[in-house]
Order: C-alpha cells, then structure tokens, then sequence
C-alpha cells in the first residue's frame, strides 16, 4: 500500500511548487528515492499531462565518478547534461543519502574541477527551468536532528507538505521592504558586519524552488560588506564537517577565515577570485525547523536564522559575483543560541529570532503555524 504521504507530496510538487501543466517535459532527478516516491512523482506529473523524465542516481556511485573526474570527462557530462536540461520546461531533484559524508574523500581538487567546468548546468536550470529541490529522509539525517527515525520522518512530511501558500502571502511585506533597503547590520555573539543591499532586490522563497522552504534572500553589493561573523551552526561541504566557521571580511572579500577544518575551508575559498566574496544574504523562518542537521536544505530555512553565502549569486538578486562555489553558512539568532540583531537602515526589524514590525509579525512561528 503506498504511504498517502508520498501522494500528498507528490501532488505538492507538481501542482504547486512546479505548476506542471500539459505538454510540459519535466526532468525527475530521483537520487536515493524508494521506488514508490519515484512513481507517484511520475503518476502526478503525468496526472497534470507533463511528460516526465526520469533519471536515477546513486551517491555511492556518484563519488566514485567524481574520485575519477578530468576536464575531459566533465566537460562530456556538462554538454550531454546541458543538452538534456534545454529540452525541460521543470525540474524536480530528490536527494536521498544514507550517508551525508560520502563524499568526504574525494580531493578537493577534483570536487573544484567538476563544479567549475560543469556549472552552466546549474546555472541554466536555476534561470531557465521551474525548478523544485528536496531531500528524501533517512536514518542517518534522523541522527543528525537527534530524532528517532519514525519521529523525524514525521517531521518531515509535516514541514514538507506544510500550507506554502499561506507562507507565501506573509513573506510579502519582508519582500517589499528588503528589496527598499540599502544598510544591513547583523549583530550576534562574536558577530557585527554590515553591507549594503542597495539596488540587489530581493525574492521571497516559498515553496516554488525548495521543499522545504521559508526564506527571503538578498545578495550584498560585492564589495560592500565589512566585519566579522561567527556561525554557531555546522555546515556541510564537499564531504566535510565544519564547526565554529569564521569570516573577516574588508570591502566585500574575505580576508581571514577560521573553522575546526581551517585548512580545508580555505581551499575551498581559493576554488576561483569570486568564491571570497558573497552572492546571498537570506532570513530563515520556517516554524518547524529549529534545529540543523548539517543538511543546507533545512538549515537554511531554521526560525530565526540568517545565512550569508560565498560564493556564486543567483541571477534575481545579482550582484556580479561568479563562482564555482556557493556556501551558504548559517546563524541562528534565537536567545537559546546567543540571540541577536537585524538591522534594516535604522529600523529593527528582529530581535532574538522575533520580527519586530507589525506587517512581519505574520511571520514569527506561532502565526505560520495556525
């Protein structure tokens, strides 16, 4: 019998998150999924009249393709990938992994090359595509949260199938005003940096791009961010774990940055010239993730939480940036976690994870959740 969850699921992403409607050619990247996802996926979007195609993957045998990885080798697979990826009206990406890690031995160098001479994949999906980007739950990201299995898996469907349009329609004022801003300050235990948003814009997330979802993201004017930020939450990267990461930045570029892996870190922040300098500034505030689970899709989204991101900047909010690296690093701001400040100009507009003005109170977690 097939969980009504998946359905319901299913139903979210097609009908909702990718507006699939008839004649559409939808790519289903399925990575780690039961079958019985990759089915009803399939049976929704043909439901809707797209035509899916579907493609399965396996991350055991994804990092023995990348351990061997040449220019030669890459380039093939970004000219047949960009191929197929022109030929899709969407896209929907399902990432399971019972082992977050997997990719924590293959070198460096051959993690840059790949994500470099492959990018225009990404960056023709992400501008060009309706796109949608999940995980799938496991026993291992159920560790990371601290949860039982079952419980975690609950979780998951709850957030997952959560009321997005509500979301959608509290997220506007934030929206507005990002998008009039021009200072930001960010104030937190060790923190204190401040840039300009001026002229970026601004784009609310909800839903339509990521499951699960609640941001409203921004991009620093490149060189304008100066100060220090302290990240109280670890981050994944390229296979590795990163505790306690800190950036010092002077003029947009990051000039110091320590971490438990400091050598690791900066290697990575040597990728390419832009990879030092930021391309997303974002507020998080979906009410059921509160905690990380080193799994950027969640964390990303904590209540009372920001990321700041080196690296490539999205074409909506583009402030010229171009890397093979994108990060996003997380802060959460809650008074559990060392509390804290966000400035917009003079104005506060958090305080503690909290909004503060009247039209964003709709998005403190007790009100997303009625």
């Amino acid at each position: 019998m097939t969980d009504p969850r998946y359905v319901k699921l299913a139903k979210l992403l097609v009908e909702y998150s990718t507006a699939l409607k008839r004649g559409d050619r939808v790519l289903l990247d399925m990575i780690d999924v039961p079958d019985e996802f990759s089915i009803e996926l399939m049976r929704a979007a043909r439901a809707a009249g797209a035509i899916p195609i579907v493609e399965v993957r396996h991350t055991r045998i994804n990092r023995e393709m990348l351990r061997g990885t040449t220019d030669h080798h890459a380039g093939l697979v970004r000219d047949l990938e960009l191929f197929r990826m022109k030929k899709m009206a969407a896209y929907i990406a399902i990432r399971g992994s019972e082992n977050a890690s997997e990719n924590a031995d293959v070198p460096g160098d051959r993690m840059a090359l790949y994500s470099r001479i492959t990018r225009p994949v990404l960056n023709y999906r992400v501008s060009k595509t309706r796109w949608c980007v999940l995980r799938w739950p496991s026993p291992s990201m159920a560790q990371a949260a601290g949860m039982s299995t079952e419980s975690f898996e609950n979780l998951y469907f709850d957030v997952c199938t959560m009321d997005y349009r509500k979301m959608a329609r509290a997220m506007v004022p934030l929206e507005r005003r990002l998008k009039r801003a021009d200072r930001v300050r960010i104030k937190s235990p060790g923190t204190d940096l401040a840039f300009s948003v001026k002229g970026i814009g601004a784009k609310m997330c909800k839903g339509d791009r990521n499951i699960p979802d609640g941001e409203v993201f921004s991009c620093p004017a490149r060189t304008s961010i100066n100060g220090c930020i302290q990240f109280n939450t670890p981050t994944l990267y390229a296979g590795t774990k990163f505790e306690n990461v800190r950036l010092e930045f002077q003029n947009g570029k990051i000039v110091k940055a320590t971490a438990n892996h400091t050598s690791r870190l900066n290697e990575i922040l040597d990728t390419d010239p832009g990879s030092r300098y930021t391309g997303e500034f974002s507020l998080g505030f979906n009410p059921y993730i509160l905690n990380p689970m080193c799994d950027i899709l969640f964390d990303e989204k904590i209540a009372g939480s920001i990321h700041l991101t080196p690296g490539q900047a999205y074409d909506e909010c583009d402030n010229g940036n171009r890397s093979a690296v994108h990060w996003d690093m997380v802060l959460i701001q809650r008074p559990e976690w060392g509390g804290g400040e966000i400035w917009f100009d003079d104005e506060l507009v958090r305080k503690n994870g909290r909004f503060v003005p009247k039209d964003l109170q709709p998005l403190n977690p007790e009100n997303l959740k009625r």
